[in-house]
């Protein structure tokens, strides 16, 4: 369905289903009285004064639906839905009506749709309601997008796009996006970023996750990696990689020292 010249297969499970929500139908349960007599206008049932009182072991009937049941979408539903819902990324990747060039900082423009980056980024929205983008589209508008490469730009927009990326495009550029959402106002994004990072924290990556959650000023993010560090103190410390995080990072490896000596084991 996709043209493969922007990006590759994808592999993982579209988590874009999980904006779908069941529909629940359910019918108010229907009541008969026992009570005979006279009808008002409504059709409420009143009881007759004349008539003599129901014994005391009447006793009203309440009916409810049988095998009533909230109804669910089917696999079968739920897989259409996100078919239609993918139009706009078919338009994207086919490039029908695109109105926007995004210029990485290195390689060609890729072109994409206003509406689109409006939508998912309120810095987007803002820089396309200048005097110069609301004028009928050109060759020549054009964003750029220096902190992003060209394979950093079309996962920024695949993932704009569908909501979600392959494993393998989150593990090569998870930095370079948390970076682009925290910029360009893209929670959605930031938080999936977060997300993978501190799924896939080890001794090998440690140190770049927290260099990028203090510059970003991520509490938990930045807590939970330096007690990983802490715990895997000596792995860590004791690498080449280290030293070479030390010396640029002097502050951040005064904290891992304090973090280590206040640690209870």
């Amino acid at each position: 369905m996709f043209s493969p010249q922007l990006f590759g297969s994808s592999s993982s499970a579209c988590s874009g289903a999980s904006i779908f929500s069941s529909a629940f139908a359910s019918g108010p349960p229907s009541s008969t009285s026992s009570f005979s007599g006279t009808t008002d206008t409504f059709g409420f049932g009143f009881r007759d004064s004349s008539q003599s009182s129901p014994s005391r072991s009447a006793k009203s009937t309440v009916t409810t639906p049988v095998n009533e049941k909230p109804l669910t979408g089917t696999e079968d539903d739920l897989i259409k839905r996100i078919s239609f819902l993918s139009g706009f990324m078919v338009a994207f990747k086919d490039q029908i009506h695109t109105d926007i060039k995004l210029k990485p900082n290195n390689g060609p423009c890729i072109s994409a749709h206003k509406s689109l980056l409006a939508a998912r980024s309120e810095i987007f929205k803002n820089i396309l309601s200048s005097d110069n983008c609301k004028a009928p589209p050109t060759d020549t508008d054009t964003i750029t997008l220096s902190e992003l490469s060209t394979e950093e730009l079309k996962s920024f927009l695949e993932f704009l796009y569908t909501g979600d990326l392959p494993a393998d495009k989150f593990k090569k550029h998870v930095y370079a996006l948390y970076v682009a959402a925290d910029k360009y106002e893209i929670p959605y994004l930031q938080e999936s970023c977060e997300r993978y990072m501190l799924n896939s924290l080890n001794a090998s990556n440690a140190l770049d996750t927290l260099d990028i959650s203090n510059l970003h000023s991520k509490k938990k993010l930045k807590e939970t990696t330096l007690n990983f560090i802490v715990r895997n103190m000596k792995s860590i410390v004791l690498s080449q990689k280290y030293e070479e995080f030390a010396s640029s990072n002097p502050h951040l490896s005064v904290e891992v020292t304090r973090a280590f000596v206040e640690a209870k084991f």
